[in-house]
Parts: structure tokens; C-alpha cells; sequence
């Protein structure tokens, strides 16, 4: 039977590439860290990893196991919170991820009103963009992932379930007046993260060209900054511009163009107390 210890020692040395940088997070010494991987490969009677000049490189066997044990951690430590949670809503904790316009207008206000009902609830929060966060989820890292999708998105993974929180619609950021999508054929544009990015390919080719792409940043006031010195226009979502609109940004909405906002959960029903809860706050929040 697999030690979980040693695979938290496996997971560790995967994601820092060094079995120093492992025995420091671990707070480990460096030859109990060896100690453990040594042990690991005498268990499994595979060779997971192989000498590569002064460190140390994962084999194929070393790397599929590496994953496997960052799936299994992950849901351990999510099995602790939630029989922390269902202890009570005096206790536990709920980790949550999200991308950073939702974290600015939406997860405030929900975490504080949790926070006044349950002062005993721990609430962790990382920002990270929707595939991210999904991964974060899938491995039992996090317990609830704040994502937005298109029309065109791909599914999501299996095993994960959406909460509907809004449709957030979407604007151009123009400089000095309102644009129309369709006479933007020649202009430089800012795009944002990949899936936005994908989108706006998208919402060109329906009004026949491709977008000329001169800037990237998915900082929202980097991206208000570029257009208000007028060195391009942008598309943004209003849960950005709730949280940011800098002087001199018109913004024109475009009609029907929506992103959808979900709180995204993992496993099946129902979801622990705590979970519960704190869906419960944001759906609240994202209701006008």
C-alpha cells in the first residue's frame, strides 16, 4: 500500500523540480526527503527517478505517479474540510479560487456576510484564471472555483458542477466615443487571458475580419490604460468595469454578448455546510 507521506514527498518534488525546494516546504531535511523516495520506489518497484548532473528528474513512471499523487492529497485534504464543515458552521474552512474581476466585485461582500454569520469558518482564496482553477478543483486543492465561459467554451471536466451566478455582459473600450464592433476592422486591439482572447477572435469573424492584435495583458487597468492613451481598443466584461473604469474609457456594450459566471464544484450532491454556505452568499452578491 502506497504511503501518503511519501507521496506528499513525490508531489512536492514534482512541483518544485528539486528535493531541496521540497524539504523546505515539507520541513523536512534533505536526506529524509531522499529517505522517502527511496522508499517509494522499493514500494511501487519502479524507478521514479533518475540522476540528471547534480539534481534530480523524474521518470515517466515518476511523473504519472506524481500526478496521481496530487489528486490523491488533494482530495484527502478535502475530505478534512469537510468533515471539519459538517462539524458545524462554528468550524472548518472552504478554500475558493476565482478570476480577478469576480474577486474584486463579487467574493468580498460574500465573504464578509459568511464571515458575520460563521465568525468560526476560514475562508483561503487564490486568484487564477477558469482552466486553473477547474484544475485546482479536479485535484482537491481548492473546494469551490469561481470561472466564466462563452458559448463557445469547452465543457468542462467531468465530475465538476456549475451554480449559475450571473451573465455578465461585455463592452468595447474605446477612447473619446462609442464604436460599433463592426467598424473596428483596422484598429489595434488588447486581449486579454486566452479565453477571452478566444472569444474576441470569435465576435470578429461574425463581423467578418481578424482582429489586429498589437498588445496582451489580462490586468484590466493595464488594459484601460492602453485605450484611454488611445494605442487600442479592448473588449471587457462589466464585473471588470464595476471594479475598475478609468477616466476617458467609453465603453459601448455589445448586444447579446454575455459571458456566463458559475460557482464550480466537484462530486456529486449535496455539497458540505460550509459549501453550501458560501455558494449560498455568493449567489446573493451576484443577484442585483
Amino acid at each position: 500500500m502506497l504511503d501518503v507521506t511519501r507521496l506528499r514527498v513525490i508531489d512536492a518534488v514534482a512541483r518544485h523540480g528539486s528535493v531541496t525546494a521540497a524539504a523546505r516546504e515539507l520541513h523536512y531535511s534533505q536526506p529524509s526527503v531522499t529517505h522517502h523516495l527511496s522508499r517509494l520506489e522499493a514500494e511501487t518497484g519502479a524507478q521514479l527517478l533518475r540522476g540528471v548532473g547534480r539534481g534530480i528528474r523524474l521518470t515517466e513512471a515518476g511523473r504519472m505517479l506524481a500526478a496521481r499523487a496530487a489528486e490523491i492529497i488533494g482530495r484527502i485534504d478535502a475530505v478534512d474540510a469537510e468533515l471539519a464543515a459538517h462539524v458545524g458552521l462554528t468550524a472548518g474552512r472552504v478554500r475558493l479560487a476565482g478570476f480577478s474581476s469576480a474577486i474584486g466585485a463579487l467574493v468580498p461582500g460574500a465573504v464578509a456576510a459568511l464571515s458575520a454569520q460563521h465568525p468560526g469558518l476560514r475562508i483561503s482564496l487564490i486568484d487564477t484564471h477558469p482552466p486553473e482553477a477547474l484544475e485546482l478543483l479536479r485535484v482537491g486543492r481548492i473546494d469551490v472555483a469561481i470561472i466564466f465561459r462563452y458559448d463557445e467554451t469547452a465543457p468542462e471536466p467531468s465530475g465538476i458542477r456549475l451554480h449559475h451566478l450571473l451573465d455578465d455582459p461585455l463592452y468595447v473600450l474605446s477612447s473619446g466615443r462609442e464604436v460599433e464592433l463592426s467598424g473596428l476592422r483596422d484598429a489595434t486591439w488588447i486581449a486579454g487571458c486566452d479565453r477571452c482572447r478566444s472569444h474576441l477572435v470569435s465576435l470578429c469573424a461574425e463581423e467578418g475580419y481578424e482582429p489586429q492584435i498589437g498588445y496582451t495583458s489580462d490586468d484590466m487597468v493595464v488594459m484601460q490604460a492602453l485605450v484611454a492613451a488611445g494605442l487600442g481598443v479592448t473588449t471587457m466584461p462589466g464585473l471588470a468595469l464595476r471594479t475598475h473604469h478609468a477616466d476617458g474609457v467609453i465603453a459601448t456594450e455589445l448586444p447579446g454578448s454575455r459571458r456566463h459566471v458559475y460557482a464550480a464544484t466537484y462530486g456529486e450532491p449535496p455539497d458540505p455546510p460550509a459549501i453550501a454556505a458560501l455558494l449560498t452568499a455568493l449567489t446573493e452578491t451576484a443577484t442585483p
